[in-house]
């Protein structure tokens, strides 16, 4: 039976699979957030209101490293994927603050601060970064593997990973092909080959497995980002630029896909996800 499962999944195109997985995915971040109760209530509008939209691309990519190592019994990294995500939430309320990229709009909509207020905003970034660790601490029932993911995730979210990476961006002067590789992997990358590692981690993996699923989302994350430089037309100067960066996120996406070729067969969903966000559009 669970053979069959697999073959129906497999044979499913990514864009279904994606909507399968985020269903499940958007049920469970609405059953984590936090009650509203008194003098937080808008505190916990502004949280919900950050949550919304979004591709979901390092939930998805957590569950689909989970599958990876137990096949499709991917519920052991639900709460942990979850909990990526609002870190990520937190990490995009904090950059659109005036003192940080200072951005009034997020996902065609007003950013959390415009909506409602610096103050707000930075309490509901806040709040989102403390409850994912809340969540996490208690995501399963093995105590010791609950801390391995709170270890993996602090390490991506702190001063050596998004934080390193926002204090990069923000430092003045231009920057060069390196110090954007800097921001691209620190910034963006660290969050997402983390979110590969928690869903090895959550499914039981092996130091190996986790470790190699780690750096294909570290290559990921850098496709990831540099495909949104494109798509925003932001460090290509010229057309001659975007394919020659186009060419290095080609490259970039060939390697992650080797690094998993350790799996065989079950590397096929990953490989679909790497693919999908080497040629998006938006």
């Amino acid at each position: 039976m669970l053979f069959l499962q697999q073959a129906l999944e497999q044979g499913m195109d990514i864009n279904k699979y994606f909507n399968k997985k985020r269903m499940v995915i958007e049920k469970q971040l609405a059953l984590m957030m936090p009650v509203s109760r008194g003098g937080n209530k808008q505190v916990c509008r502004a949280m919900a209101y950050a949550l919304k939209g979004g591709k979901r691309i390092r939930p998805l990519l957590c569950l689909a490293c989970s599958e990876i190592i137990s096949g499709l019994r991917c519920g052991r990294a639900l709460k942990p994927a979850c909990a990526v995500e609002m870190v990520h939430a937190y990490s995009l309320v904090h950059d659109d603050l005036p003192c940080m990229d200072n951005d009034d709009f997020r996902r065609g909509r007003f950013a959390v601060h415009k909506k409602f207020g610096v103050a707000v905003a930075v309490l509901a970034g806040d709040a989102l970064l403390t409850e994912a660790f809340n969540v996490l601490s208690r995501a399963l029932r093995d105590k010791s593997v609950n801390m391995e993911l709170v270890k993996v995730l602090s390490h991506a979210a702190g001063v050596s990973g998004m934080i390193a990476g926002q204090a990069a961006d923000i430092a003045p002067g231009l920057k060069d092909p390196a110090a954007l590789d800097y921001i691209n992997a620190h910034k963006t990358g660290a969050l997402i080959a983390a979110s590969c590692k928690i869903g090895a981690v959550a499914a039981g993996g092996s130091k190996k497995d986790a470790e190699a699923l780690f750096r294909f989302g570290e290559y990921t994350g850098l496709v990831f980002q540099i495909i949104d430089d494109i798509i925003d037309n932001e460090a290509c100067a010229s057309l001659a630029d975007k394919r020659d960066t186009f060419e290095y996120a080609q490259e970039l996406t060939k390697r992650s896909k080797d690094i998993i070729s350790r799996f065989g067969k079950r590397s096929f969903r990953l490989c679909q996800i790497a693919d999908f966000i080497l040629n998006r559009k938006a």
